[in-house]
């Protein structure tokens, strides 16, 4: 099986609501779909959502990097993984959406040639994962109302976004624990919005009022490594860290002097599937678990995400739940959602045969 050619579409879906943190707001998702065609008549599918203030990528640079990486792919054997997967990497510098839109349609033929499953693929080890819900940054009366609502829709566990006023950040958290009572897991996700020092203070006034925090994501600015390491050893609640890895090389960084004690891997941060398998193993050596997360996606690349985590004992979590913010799905066949669990399915490869209202890109 050889690459034939690389399409390239946008698509756009409305959010049932906004989704509000301490670094944007977003009313839709506007990405860059990747259709990867292969000599044999098969069909491989990936994604790349533009998030500026993270990635550093917007869609017109994605489609871009696609079209440069076009040029070196046209022709190699699915077969030859890991010599596309260098292709890929080496390509161009950064543009990590880029490259995880086209590495999961490689991932997607690849499977598709093998007739299995992506996850069973990649390692089979479980054939379900469950996710939190997103609890966007509002007032916490808001919040409260937000919460409420996705645990009557069966959630289990929320990721509270904080970040912008650490007394406020106090104040809803504890709003939405007297809400939601005892039994609901409670992320916290600051999206860089603390100092090392006021983190420290939110984190143990939280401890102190008992609110049983599961995690909190990134309490500090993403280069301020030594800041989230300060905040890691002064208090008791597990701190992840997200914006801070792209790359093994980060995740690697970050372990040796345990600035962390979970990873949130994203493939639009790491550039797909290859390099987030490779951070995973790096953080199972250290005895590390792993988090799978998501950007403003849609069942397009978090079909991709849900087998990934699927395959691999050491994600334990998942923060997959973008395609429930949605207000449509256009992707015909994918992950089966029953919330708050999400099913790979058992169709070869990523299991979407379809996409409805892609538009063209000049």
């Amino acid at each position: 099986m050889k690459i034939q050619d690389i399409e390239i579409k946008h698509i756009s879906i409305s959010l049932k609501k906004p989704f509000k943190t301490a670094l944007r707001r977003v009313d839709s998702a506007e990405n860059t779909v990747v259709i990867i065609h292969a000599d044999d008549g098969q069909t491989g599918f990936g994604e790349a959502p533009p998030t500026a203030v993270i990635t550093g990528d917007t869609n017109e640079s994605v489609v871009a990097a696609i079209k440069l990486m076009r040029k070196s792919l046209i022709g190699m054997d699915i077969d030859c993984l890991d010599n596309i997967m260098y292709h890929i990497d080496g390509s161009c510098l950064n543009n990590t959406s880029a490259k995880a839109a086209v590495d999961m349609a490689v991932y997607d033929l690849a499977a598709k040639s093998c007739g299995k499953p992506l996850y069973k693929y990649l390692g089979g080890y479980r054939n379900c994962v469950e996710t939190d819900l997103t609890i966007s940054l509002n007032e916490p009366d808001e919040m409260c109302k937000d919460s409420m609502e996705a645990v009557s829709q069966g959630f289990r566990a929320l990721k509270l976004k904080v970040g912008l006023d650490p007394e406020k950040d106090i104040e809803r958290v504890s709003a939405v624990r007297e809400a939601v009572g005892k039994q609901i897991k409670l992320r916290l996700d600051a999206n860089q919005g603390w100092r090392p020092k006021e983190a420290v203070r939110v984190i143990r006034t939280l401890e102190d009022k008992g609110l049983d925090i599961e995690l909190v994501e990134q309490p500090v600015n993403a280069a301020d490594i030594g800041g989230m390491q300060f905040v890691t050893n002064q208090v008791s609640t597990p701190i992840m860290a997200d914006e801070s890895i792209f790359s093994p090389a980060d995740a690697l960084r970050i372990l040796q002097i345990r600035a962390a004690d979970i990873l949130n891997i994203k493939l639009m941060k790491c550039g797909g599937i290859h390099n987030a398998l490779k951070i995973n193993a790096i953080a199972e050596t250290y005895g590390v678990e792993c988090m799978l997360g998501s950007m403003i996606e849609s069942k397009i690349s978090l079909t991709a995400a849900t087998h990934l985590a699927s395959a691999k004992k050491n994600i334990t979590r998942v923060d997959l739940d973008a395609a429930i913010l949605l207000s449509e799905d256009p992707v015909l066949g994918g992950l089966r959602k029953e919330i708050p669990r999400f099913y790979p399915g058992d169709a070869s490869g990523l299991g979407i045969f379809g996409i409805r209202d892609l538009k063209d890109v000049k």
